[in-house]
């Protein structure tokens, strides 16, 4: 619990009995005013008056003109002073009595007279004692609230006045010495308080602050100033570029590679922010432009009249400071890689496939016209082996002639040079050329096409029409391999806000989930199938769809089926 805390549940619980004992004081001394004022006012005027009526009565024989007024005055009196159960009754019979004697004085009226008056200076008498003892109960009650309270305010003083100063000035006197320490340059000593949050919180700065005092004191300039210089000298010869930025995007560091390739100098940039110097530098303009969100793409950098291609990356540094728990972000530093050797390797390397593939792409189908001519029997009778034999050099020559056109497709993707031509396209008719392309593969196993449209007639794409059917060329024919015999295959076409689906949906053995990342990758396939293509065939389907401004994705599990989609713009 916090000192503060403590202080004020103290002192507001002594204040509040403080103020609690002032009130109950208050009402019990009102309270006995008013009982004391009650017999004064009510019995004791009784009793005065009663006194005088005596005295008139006995002075009516000596002047009884002046005794008779006297009686009658402290009469009238009387009957406006009626506080006591039976006094009215008495006061009546009173002045019954006292208007008979006036009219026959006797001895034994006169008799009747004071029996009325003892009567009614009895009641009152009874009703002062009865009073007198409320009044009694009533200071009893205050003595006993007055003293119960106030011997509890008298503890909790006596506990804050014992615990309180002990609490405060121990810590202090701890604290004191442990800062003496300090001042000795014993960076070792360290205090451990026990209590409140605040003495707790103090007793952690301080020993951050020695902490550190002990790590500054253990560290020399010289070998802090060794340290900075093997670091800026192994920062210099990277062969990548490195600039380094704070938290305010302050320029602190930055190497001799980074200075070539952003045409700056040193002394011009450090201690300026990123965001000035991007004013007159078009490429720390781009690299700003990407520090949130580092771009896949390689950036194209033309040095030397060569171009040069480097890769981008952001590394947010986060350091955790000495005595501290916590990691603290301290700035960013922005690497480009060099990458143009590998970029011209691959370079290369589609170049020589897109030659190679076209290269061989000639020869294929002459060998599969050469095939076609031979099944037609013009040469010749073929026997029942020539024609099987046929037959697989046909299959054979089909299955290079879809390698190489995929890998021309490949090359054109990695050359960034396809071709699109973006027009409204007809879902329908993609849905129907595509189908019409696998029937007869699809005839073979025996499986079932459906076809499903939940749109209107009116709804169109904008998609390249060939590249589309393309697609659906490839997610049909796996769809048809890795269906089983006798089984079906459903194609559902909806419409989803401003875009078409095309679902490919078949009842086959299904894919992992964890492969499903790897799925679009070029040359990937799913370990332990029968592996018959070249694993191109998605990876070139990602690429179309996605230059369309289209989305394609996978839904599928082990012995589920799979569902392959693709979505496009709505024309």
């Amino acid at each position: 619990m916090k000192l503060k805390t403590k202080l004020t549940l103290g002192v507001g619980l002594l204040f509040l009995l403080i103020v609690l004992l002032s009130v109950i004081g208050s009402v019990y001394i009102n309270k006995l005013k008013s009982d004391t004022e009650k017999i004064l006012t009510a019995n004791y005027n009784s009793l005065e008056f009663s006194k005088n009526m005596l005295l008139a009565l006995d002075h009516i024989s000596i002047d009884s003109t002046v005794a008779i007024a006297d009686f009658q005055k402290n009469n009238k009196l009387q009957e406006k002073n009626l506080t006591e159960f039976g006094e009215k009754e008495a006061t009546q019979n009173l002045n019954l009595h006292f208007n008979s004697y006036l009219k026959e004085p006797n001895f034994n009226k006169e008799k009747l007279i004071r029996e009325d008056l003892a009567k009614i200076m009895s009641l009152n008498m009874k009703g002062i004692e009865r009073k007198s003892d409320i009044a009694i109960i009533t200071a009893e009650n205050a003595t006993f609230w007055i003293v119960s309270l106030g011997t509890v305010c008298f503890l909790i003083a006596f506990i804050l006045l014992f615990n309180l100063p002990q609490t405060i000035a121990e810590p202090i006197n701890q604290l004191t010495f442990s800062i003496r320490q300090i001042a000795d340059k014993n960076y070792n000593e360290r205090v451990h308080f026990k209590g409140s949050e605040e003495f707790n919180s103090l007793a952690e700065s301080f020993n951050v602050m020695a902490e550190k005092l002990q790590e500054y004191e253990s560290s020399t300039l010289s070998q802090q100033l060794m340290e900075k210089k093997r670091i800026e000298t192994l920062v210099n010869n990277m062969h990548d570029a490195v600039i380094g930025l704070d938290e305010n995007h302050f320029i602190y560091m930055i190497n001799d590679e980074a200075l070539k390739i952003t045409n700056l100098r040193k002394e011009e940039i450090i201690g300026k922010t990123a965001h000035e110097v991007a004013v007159n530098n078009d490429l720390m303009r781009e690299l700003l432009k990407n520090i949130d969100h580092p771009v896949k793409e390689p950036i194209k950098i033309v040095r030397d009249n060569k171009e040069n291609y480097f890769e981008q990356d952001i590394v947010p540094i986060n350091i955790v400071r000495t005595g501290e728990k916590e990691k603290k972000y301290i700035g960013k530093v922005i690497l480009l890689r060099n990458i143009t050797p590998f970029k011209e390797l691959d370079f290369a390397k589609t170049n020589f496939i897109a030659t190679i593939s076209h290269e061989l792409k000639t020869p294929i189908s002459a060998i599969k016209m050469g095939v076609q001519l031979l099944g037609n029997q013009k040469f010749g009778a073929l026997n029942e082996q020539q024609q099987e034999l046929l037959k697989s050099i046909n299959e054979d020559g089909q299955r290079l002639l879809d390698i190489t056109g995929e890998l021309l497709n490949l090359s054109q993707v990695e050359s960034g040079n396809i071709r699109l031509m973006v027009e409204k396209c007809s879902p329908k008719e993609i849905v129907q050329t595509a189908v019409k392309n696998v029937e007869k593969l699809a005839e073979q196993k025996n499986v079932l096409i459906n076809t499903e449209y939940l749109l209107e007639d009116t709804d169109f794409v904008t998609a390249d029409f060939d590249k589309t059917v393309w697609v659906m060329n490839n997610f049909l024919t796996n769809a048809v391999k890795h269906s089983f015999q006798d089984e079906s295959i459903k194609i559902v076409v909806e419409r989803n806000e401003s875009f078409i689906q095309f679902n490919i949906i078949d009842t086959g053995s299904g894919i992992d989930e964890k492969y499903h990342r790897q799925i679009f990758d070029r040359y990937f396939q799913v370990p332990g199938e029968h592996q018959n293509g070249t694993g191109l065939g998605l990876a070139i389907s990602k690429n179309f769809i996605e230059k369309q401004n289209g989305e394609i994705g996978v839904k599928s599990s082990l012995n589920n089926g799979s569902t392959f989609y693709f979505r496009l713009p709505v024309a």
